[in-house]
This record gives structure tokens, sequence and C-alpha cells, in this order.
């Protein structure tokens, strides 16, 4: 060991500590060489940066199978255009549906098992991915793997995209050559217009079935109420209360008339006669009996039994009218359940909602993927910059020691 590079007490230590018996002087610390510094931090970066991106870049260069991707741009349309239904009372925008919202279905359903499955029944997923097994295991899928499996990997060789404003779904699909791309690409569309039309036919058996139940519940209603109507009627043997309350009075305006008659014809004969003629009190008898039936009536016209026991003839008429204003609610609620009835069934025969491709699936001639400058320029920088924090920490924990 060189002699400078012992590390010698402060005199003025030696001095306080010579004078006790026993005392040993601490041994002298010996920094690292710097070249051994040098070596140990150059050691580790080859470790943790150079070896990694070495082993990557050899992987992504020399063993990564191209794949290459095609790509289709749609969005769901709602059918605007109204028809003459729609102008019988506005109730289109309370049975049809909108197109808000499925584009969000239709999204989770190209990341679904459900999906996947069927692609694989259609176009063998299974057999495509696991062609360069297990050359490239890193982007190939196991041949004997579960659905699981086969589930990750979809998500991994697809990118949707999808924008809530515009509704407007982007997908992306990698496969190993550009014709099985396209046709990849080309069964999702078909699978995303397949789960239109499903939503649509659901729709048309809910619109339907909803105007449906609405129109045998207002028969039922409109039947109940003239069953009422036609029971009060025979219960009460009155046809028409309004008409039979004009014939009373008709009857009672006549007993009146007569009354007024035979009341001048009294006074006439009181005057040219005596008191004791037959006639006079043939006359005085007749207007009594008038006026005992015009009694009688009006008695009649204010309580009555009419067939009901202690019913009074004006609670009858209340009975009928609220049996008629309910006949009459009846009435416009099955032509409304009719109505929408009607506008349902003219919305089931057209399409209401349709997938509308702004982009076809594309075919391309270029590997795009996997992104080999990508891959290893991130896992360089990401390798790096581990081994700084590593250094850090290790210089930081030898000064502290």
């Amino acid at each position: 060991m060189p002699a400078d590079s012992v590390v010698k007490p402060h005199p003025t230590l030696l001095r306080g500590a010579a004078g006790k018996a026993g005392y040993i002087a601490p041994p002298a610390v010996s920094p690292a060489p710097p070249v051994a510094q040098s070596r140990g931090m150059l050691a580790s970066l080859v470790v943790m940066v150079v070896v990694p991106l070495l082993v990557v870049a050899g992987y992504l260069w020399a063993v990564a199978q191209d794949q290459y991707a095609s790509r289709a741009g749609f969005t769901i349309r709602q059918d605007d255009s109204a028809s003459a239904s729609d102008l019988l009372g506005g109730m289109s925008q309370l049975l049809g549906g909108g197109g808000a919202g499925h584009a969000d279905l239709l999204f989770e359903y190209l990341r679904s098992q459900e999906l996947v499955l069927r692609l694989d029944d259609q176009l063998d997923l299974r057999a495509h991915y696991s062609t360069h097994w297990p050359r490239d295991p890193v982007f190939a899928l196991p041949p004997d793997g579960s659905t699981d499996q086969l589930v990750r990997f979809w998500h991994r060789v697809l990118r949707v995209s999808f924008d809530r404003n515009t509704g407007l779904l982007l997908v992306e699909a990698r496969a190993n050559t550009p014709d099985y791309a396209r046709d990849l690409v080309s069964a999702l569309v078909a699978e995303s217009e397949r789960m239109i039309n499903q939503l649509n036919a659901q729709s048309r058996r809910d619109r339907m079935q909803l105007a449906e139940g609405d129109l045998a519940l207002s028969i039922d209603r409109l039947r109940r109420a003239r069953e009422d109507l036609a029971a009060f009627r025979a219960r009460t043997r009155i046809l028409d209360p309004d008409a039979d309350i004009q014939g009373r009075m008709g009857v009672l305006n006549n007993l009146q008339g007569q009354l007024a008659q035979h009341l001048v014809e009294h006074d006439l004969l009181a005057q040219t006669t005596a008191a004791t003629d037959p006639r006079l009190r043939q006359s005085e008898r007749r207007v009594e009996v008038i006026r005992d039936r015009i009694r009688q009536e009006r008695v009649a016209l204010s309580r009555e039994d009419a067939g009901q026991g202690d019913s009074d003839y004006p609670r009858l008429i209340a009975q009928y009218e609220a049996l008629v204003v309910e006949q009459e609610i009846a009435q416009r609620g099955y032509g409304a359940a009719q109505q929408a009835l009607d506008l349902a069934r003219a919305n089931a025969e057209r399409q209401s909602l349709y997938i509308a491709q702004f982009i076809p699936p594309t075919l391309t001639q270029d590997a795009a993927y996997p992104e080999r400058t990508l891959l290893t320029g991130l896992t360089g920088l990401f390798a790096l910059m581990l081994w700084a924090f590593g250094v850090l920490g290790y210089l930081s924990l030898r000064d502290r020691t």
C-alpha cells in the first residue's frame, strides 16, 4: 500500500489519547482505488444496459417475425328519415331508440371473448398465430393455448380507437400476412354489422311487444268501461239519463202550461158564475190535481229510486256521467295505443341503425410490426435509467458508511 494512501489521525487526537492507558489507535481507512470504481461501474453498465439491449435487439432483428397491419374505420349511423306515421303525434321519440351508446357496446364487443371465438371458427386464429411457434415465442401464440391465452393474445394484436365525441371507431389488426390481416379486419366489420342487426332486431321486438301490450291493456280497459255502462243501463233501465231528464222536463213544462190555462179558465168562470156552480168546483179540482202532479214530478226529479233501492236520481246521473267519462278516456287510450302500434310496425320495417364505413379494410405491403427501432430504443432508455438509479444509490450508501 503506498504511504500517501494511509490516513493519519489528527495530532490533537493523538495527544489527547496518549495519556490513557491501553489506548489503541483506530486502523487507517483507505478509499477504493479510482480504477476499481471505474471498472465496477463499467461492468454494471455492460450487465444492466449493453447486454439487455443486445439481447432485445438481436431477438427483434434476428428472431421476431414480421407482422402486417390492416386498418378500417366505421361509425354507427341512425336513420333520421321521417315516415308518415311520425306526423301523427310525434310518438317516434318515445318508441324509437337512438344510436347513442351503441358505439360503446360495439367497442366492448370487439374485445370480447365471444368475438374471438367466432373469428377462431371462421379464420382459425390459433393455427395462424401459432405458425412461428416456438421459434418466436414472444410474438406467437402457443398452439395448445387456452381460450384465455387466445383472448389475451387477441388484445395484443388488436387496436381499437374510439372517439366518444364523434362516435368514430378505428380498428387495426395484425397478422403474419397482409391478406390474412385484411380478411381479419373484414371479418371484424362483418361481425360488427351482425351485432348492429341483432340490436335492431331486438329493438324492433321490444317496440312491438311494448306497443302490443299497451294496445291489449287499452282494449281491456275500453271493454270494462263499456260493460260497466251497459250494466248501469240494465240495472237502472235508463238508456240515456240526459234524454230521460229532457222527457221529464217536457212533462213538467206541459203540466205547468196546463196549470196556467186552467187557472185562467177558473178565474173567468169565477167572474161569470155563482160560487155554488158545480163547474167552478170542478175547475178548482182540476187545478189542484195539476198542482199535485207538478209537485210529484219535481220530487221525482230530485229523488227517485229508479230501480236502485235508496239511490236518488241525481246520484244516478253522477254515476252515469262518471261511466261516460271513463269510456271516453278508454276510447282515447285505445286510439293512442293503436297509433303507437302502427308507428312501431312502420319503424320495424326499416333499418334504424347501420354501419357506415369511411375507411375500408386496407391491404398493406410493408411490415409495420414489431416496431424494432422503437422497442430497442425504449429498452436502452429504461435500462440506462435503471442503471443510473442503481449507481446513484450505491454511491449514496457508500458515502454514508
